[in-house]
Order: C-alpha cells, then sequence, then structure tokens
C-alpha cells in the first residue's frame, strides 16, 4: 500500500495486480494511515476501514 496515497484530498483507488479485469474485485486506497477498502463494482455500497496495521497483518496472511 506504500504507492497508494490521498493527494489534495483525493483517494488513490488501486486494484489489485490479480485483478482480471471482469469487475469482480476490491480497491484500497490509503488516507491519514487507514486504508480503506470497497467494490470495485459497486463502489457506493459502502466502505470497509481498516488501520494501517491491521491491514498489513491482513495482507500478510493472505500473500502466506
Amino acid at each position: 500500500m506504500s504507492k497508494t496515497e490521498c493527494h489534495e484530498g483525493i483517494l488513490i483507488w488501486r486494484k489489485s495486480s490479480y485483478s482480471i479485469g471482469n469487475g469482480n474485485c476490491v480497491e484500497a486506497a490509503a488516507a491519514h494511515g487507514e486504508v480503506i477498502v470497497r467494490d470495485t463494482a459497486s463502489p457506493a455500497r459502502g466502505q470497509l476501514l481498516f488501520t494501517a496495521e491491521a491491514w498489513d497483518k491482513f495482507t500478510a496472511v493472505i500473500k502466506g
């Protein structure tokens, strides 16, 4: 997530490099020490909020 950032108050969303482009993926953005995750196909449905530490632990487990 180090490449994802909030630039001048605008979230910069990133998709996983494993996304196959069919819309069935999630996007993540980082801002102020937190990571926000949303559904790519339905971004208005809601978002999940993680601390940066919790996100790092989560991604370490799924990469494991």
